[in-house]
């Protein structure tokens, strides 16, 4: 079903994967896969910036502001776990962002990874400056170095830890989720009329969702693009 048809002067759509993760993950390439058939470039940014041995929230934003282009471009942004918190970063202080879809974003991230590394081994990382972790992209052992949560917490006391988005936002979670926990969207969504909240039955990979998160997204981007509804 056609949804929408992109014009020379429409916004950019970008994608932009989670942590220790690459831009050919299985949700970047089924979405971009879903608005190929639809006329629709959606660009899978590579957010491993600078590396991801000394990754920085604040380089992966700078990617996605040039991915962006000039002053007069638009975007619309999709973000998966931390690349959802980096769009809203992003949004929070860039105009030209003008939608969001976000899947299971890592709001309030430094809160969550401290919790999901666990009190002895946040210690360890403080200490000896590196974190262990698994690299999805390359399926193999690599490391983290301690600066991502510094990072990370200078970036999060500028707005009290919650991002402060204005522009419309599709966000959808899952309830079995023990990465990115439901409560921090729950939150984050309440009150805020601009953001929908989509609850799941899937874990934080959202691997047995995937369809309808494409429909969800067409959906919601239909009206925001003034297009009909297809047949």
């Amino acid at each position: 079903m056609t949804v929408v048809s992109p014009t020379p002067a429409g916004p950019r759509w970008l994608y932009l994967h989670g942590f220790a993760s690459g831009p050919r993950s299985a949700k970047g390439v089924a979405l971009a896969e879903h608005y190929a058939r639809q006329g629709i470039h959606l660009e899978r940014l590579d957010l491993r910036q600078p590396s991801l041995e000394h990754l920085r929230l604040s380089a992966m934003m700078r990617t996605v502001r040039d991915a962006i282009g000039g002053e007069k471009d638009r975007a619309i942004v999709f973000g998966s776990s931390l690349g959802g918190l980096t769009a809203c970063r992003v949004a929070e202080e860039d105009p030209r962002v003008c939608a969001l879809v976000l899947l299971a974003p890592a709001l309030r991230a430094s809160e969550q990874m401290r919790r999901n590394v666990g009190e002895q081994n946040l210690r360890r990382w403080r200490e000896t400056g590196w974190l262990e972790t698994q690299d999805y992209a390359e399926k193999r052992l690599a490391r983290v170095h301690f600066g991502l949560m510094d990072d990370l917490d200078t970036i999060e006391a500028r707005s009290g830890g919650w991002p402060d988005v204005r522009v419309p936002t599709l966000l959808i979670h899952g309830r079995r989720d023990t990465t990115t926990q439901l409560h921090y969207s729950r939150e984050w969504a309440h009150g805020r009329r601009h953001v929908r909240l989509i609850e799941v039955d899937d874990g934080h990979e959202l691997v047995e969702s995937l369809g309808r998160i494409a429909a969800e997204a067409d959906d919601f981007l239909r009206p925001l693009l003034g297009t009909p509804a297809a047949p």
